[in-house]
């Protein structure tokens, strides 16, 4: 039986994804972490420290992380040292502690004049979103 060669088809445009990381990322090295807060504080981005400390201290996934509360996280003008999340996907509860810096940037961001009446941690600029999206934070991941 007589094997049929198929003439070689050559791509008309680039593919999409040539060139890029796609697939899950390496995770940040110590020193990076510590770049990135350095860089953030002393651009004085309150809001993006806490994103950022919150997002490394509680390993949550960004779409729970955006939807965190104030009331989650603050109790009595203070911040609790341990706190506990339901997950959005496998609607299990999370527990993970805070660290001191991390409990000074939240305090700091929650008195800050922005974060008047704001039921959410991160609220959104637009009056129809009550939080900030998962696709804005994932561009603030990527800037930083």
């Amino acid at each position: 039986m007589p094997r049929v060669q198929l003439p070689a088809v050559t791509p008309k445009r680039r593919a999409w994804n040539k060139g890029r990381i796609i697939g899950q990322k390496r995770p940040l090295l110590p020193k990076q972490v510590w770049a990135i807060r350095a860089r953030l504080e002393l651009a004085g981005y309150l809001r993006d420290l806490a994103l950022f400390n919150l997002a490394i201290d509680s390993k949550l996934r960004g779409c729970d992380l955006v939807k965190l509360a104030v009331s989650d996280l603050e109790k009595d003008d203070r911040v609790r040292e341990r706190v506990s999340v339901i997950q959005s996907k496998t609607k299990r509860p999370v527990q993970f502690e805070l660290t001191e810096n991390t409990r000074e940037t939240v305090i700091s961001w929650v008195k800050s004049p922005e974060m008047f009446a704001c039921p959410f941690m991160f609220p959104s600029r637009f009056h129809d979103r009550p939080h900030i999206s998962t696709r804005q934070y994932g561009r603030h991941v990527r800037d930083w």
